[in-house]
């Protein structure tokens, strides 16, 4: 899920300014959500009063609810059952198929690409890549404006959300570099049947999608300063049975460049 977004925002002192605009009508994907409420709050100094931390629970309980009901579609019917069957009688067998407990025997492919991909995993991946082309303008718009005397150095401002704007791409980099090569195999599987798949890069691309979900911490541990101090003192106080020292609410600023 992408809520330490909220929380990276705002721990990391990130300015809120610029003139506020609505924002796009939620998909109910926890990577749009967290990614338009990045750009949000780069965008509008009524950040804190939109997204409250109820909204934010609620809009991420809708985006747990619609990937259980994404995640099950099969098990309402969009399955393999139908042609197992269908196979079953044409070869004159009685009684229940025997049905060979292999993914790609089971799952529909069209459900995986028409459905999964082209639906629930592309069009949003995009959306975000068009979201972040935007808050990288934006924020390099505003380092090249001239600094009025009230407002003073714009690095000071805006560097933070520079550096956050691209530990979070990074973040969508990874998942795209995660999931894309499976979804790409199901493709082949779908419009080119005939095609040879070797095993080994079905099981590396199984393997990317697993680990994608260990990578979020370890980027957000390297790239957030409080993130890090709070990951290390969990790790201390559960795993190595140490407690460590206090965490500094009143941490130094890190370099945006860092």
């Amino acid at each position: 899920m992408h809520l330490p977004t909220h929380r990276a925002l705002e721990e990391e002192g990130a300015p809120l300014r610029g003139p506020w605009r609505p924002g796009v009508p939620q998909r109910g994907l926890s990577r749009q959500l967290g990614g338009r409420s990045s750009h949000s709050a780069l965008l509008s100094p009524r950040y804190k009063m939109v997204v409250t931390p109820r909204r934010a629970a609620v809009a991420i309980a809708g985006c747990w609810i619609l990937s259980f009901v994404v995640g099950l579609t099969p098990m309402f019917g969009w399955n393999n059952l139908s042609a197992v069957e269908r196979a079953w009688a044409a070869n004159g067998s009685m009684g229940e198929p025997v049905i060979k407990c292999e993914f790609e025997k089971v799952i529909s492919m069209e459900y995986m690409v028409y459905f999964n991909f082209f639906v629930w995993v592309l069009p949003p991946l995009l959306l975000m890549v068009l979201i972040y082309l935007e808050v990288f303008y934006l924020i390099r718009k505003q380092l090249n404006k001239k600094v009025s005397a009230s407002s003073g150095d714009p690095q000071k401002y805006y560097g933070k959300e520079l550096k956050i704007a691209k530990s979070l791409a990074l973040i969508l980099f990874l998942f795209a570099l995660s999931w894309l090569p499976l979804h790409i195999l199901n493709c082949i599987t779908l419009f080119c049947p005939s095609c040879h798949k070797p095993s080994i890069l079905t099981y590396i691309a199984i393997f990317l999608t697993h680990g994608n979900s260990a990578m979020n911490p370890i980027v957000y541990a390297f790239r957030i300063q409080k993130f890090r101090v709070t990951f290390l003192k969990i790790w201390n106080d559960h795993f190595r049975c140490q407690p460590a020292p206090p965490i500094d609410e009143d941490l130094p600023e890190e370099r945006p460049d860092d």
